[in-house]
């Protein structure tokens, strides 16, 4: 009896045993399902390029806020610091004309390996502009003058980084690969992007000019040493040809495609008229009243919900209709926009702005996908200036808009005009474009199209 006893009783001891085996299956068999759906992270190389990617936009945006926050100190002047933006996107614009078929008559890694190697050349000047500064060797409108130059080299050589960068993700990753590959490559590209402003601000509430600057070039060692392990990649495109002739080429190919074009459109005018970045202290100072911590907290919203949702993603991809989610997406960080626009709630328009970023990221990993798969190999360098003359600088060039609107209607029309606008881009996309809504993200249907 007893024994029998005994035996039907559970043991505490073995019921917790069973539970922690059951936990153990559980952790095991989601990071089986987490490591099979991002196959993408299997391979060395591909690894070596995230931590590039992520060194390089982390150390350049911890290098934007303390250039940002050192050039106001020295001329007190709002509009000192909106001229950066016009002083990095004009060469920008200009050089990503050529770069394309530059970065496709030669290989890839090197030509990134040149441009990492520019930055930390151009950070070191900053150091030597800094130190000059401080012992008070130049004038402050020597100094200006040479900040705007620095960000103008900025501007050239991010011109070919992004064509570089784009092509050699190509070719690191197998095709049916590339759409879980682009989805941490956005990731690593915005985690960076929300880490930096952060990390530049503590990095100039602790120490001066100089020494935040060291830092930056200590992360852009790290990025330098990341791209340096991957090996020199094959040409795709070995043939020689008049400029001219591969812009145009570039080109056609792009307004040609529709699918690409309508990508490419709808987030350059989301971002052209949608962005409020630019009138965020206008808000927290004026309309929100939250002051200087609470504008730290609006400017990072969207980042972390780009993170979020790049984390999201990557656990569970995006595999039916694409399209669909992409416009759904579009549309919903410009009604997101509005909501902010006329919001005075601050945690209404923190909400806002989260979701926006989060909105914000289905579409940049659907863009980033649509681009590798339907790009053929021979034309990724010019597709990829493309989209940095269509994408990258729209950042730059919306911050001038919002500040033009702002200016002619008030800070919140601006938003709230900005926001309708991105709903029209939608709905006439929608209309003319029905590529966008049918498209896959398979590989074996690409292929089959092509």
């Amino acid at each position: 009896m007893a024994g029998a006893l005994k035996t039907n009783i559970p043991d505490p001891f073995f019921g917790c045993c069973a539970i922690n085996l059951q936990r153990k299956s559980t952790g095991l068999h989601f990071s089986i399902r987490f490591i099979l759906k991002n196959r993408a992270l299997s391979f060395p190389l591909f690894r070596s390029y995230l931590l590039q990617r992520f060194g390089i936009i982390l150390a350049l945006f911890m290098q934007n806020t303390i250039l940002v926050y050192w050039l106001y100190t020295l001329t007190n002047d709002v509009w000192s610091i909106g001229k950066l933006g016009l002083f990095e996107a004009i060469p920008a614009i200009g050089c990503s004309l050529f770069s394309g078929h530059f970065v496709e008559q030669r290989e890839k890694r090197t030509i990134l390996t040149w441009c990492v190697g520019g930055y930390l050349l151009l950070t070191a000047g900053y150091v030597a502009l800094s130190l000059a500064a401080d012992q008070q060797l130049l004038t402050v409108r020597t100094v200006t003058n040479l900040i705007y130059a620095g960000f103008f080299i900025n501007g050239v050589i991010r011109a070919f980084l992004s064509p570089s960068s784009f092509s050699l993700l190509g070719l690191l990753i197998p095709r049916r690969h590339i759409a879980n590959a682009a989805t941490w490559s956005s990731a690593s590209w915005q985690t960076g992007a929300v880490l930096g402003p952060l990390m530049g601000g503590v990095l100039i509430a602790l120490m001066r000019v100089p020494l935040s600057l060291l830092a930056v070039s200590a992360m852009e060692m790290v990025a330098f040493a990341a791209v340096l392990h991957i090996p020199r990649q094959p040409i795709v495109k070995k043939e020689k040809e008049k400029v001219l002739k591969s812009l145009r080429q570039g080109l056609g190919f792009v307004f040609g495609t529709q699918i690409i074009l309508a990508a490419l459109a709808l987030d350059m005018f989301a971002v052209l008229f949608g962005g409020a970045t630019a009138l965020l202290p206008a808000y927290a100072r004026d309309i929100l009243k939250v002051g200087e911590v609470g504008y730290g907290w609006l400017r990072a919203a969207p980042g972390m919900g780009s993170i979020l949702t790049f984390f999201l993603l990557a656990a569970i991809p995006l595999k039916k209709n694409p399209g669909y989610k992409l416009l759904f997406s579009i549309a919903g960080f410009g009604a997101c926009m509005i909501i902010f626009g006329i919001s005075k709630n601050v945690y209404i328009s923190f909400s806002a702005l989260l979701l926006s970023g989060m909105l914000d990221a289905v579409s940049v990993v659907v863009r980033g996908t649509i681009l590798q798969l339907y790009t053929p190999d021979e034309m990724r360098g010019r597709v990829a200036a493309v989209n940095t003359m269509f994408i990258s600088s729209s950042n730059e060039i919306g911050e001038v808009e919002s500040g033009l609107t702002a200016k002619w209607m008030g800070t919140v029309p601006a938003v709230v005009f900005g926001g309708c606008m991105t709903l029209l881009v939608v709905a006439t996309t929608w209309w003319i474009a029905p590529a966008i809504r049918s498209f896959k993200l398979d590989t074996d249907a690409v292929r089959r199209k092509n």
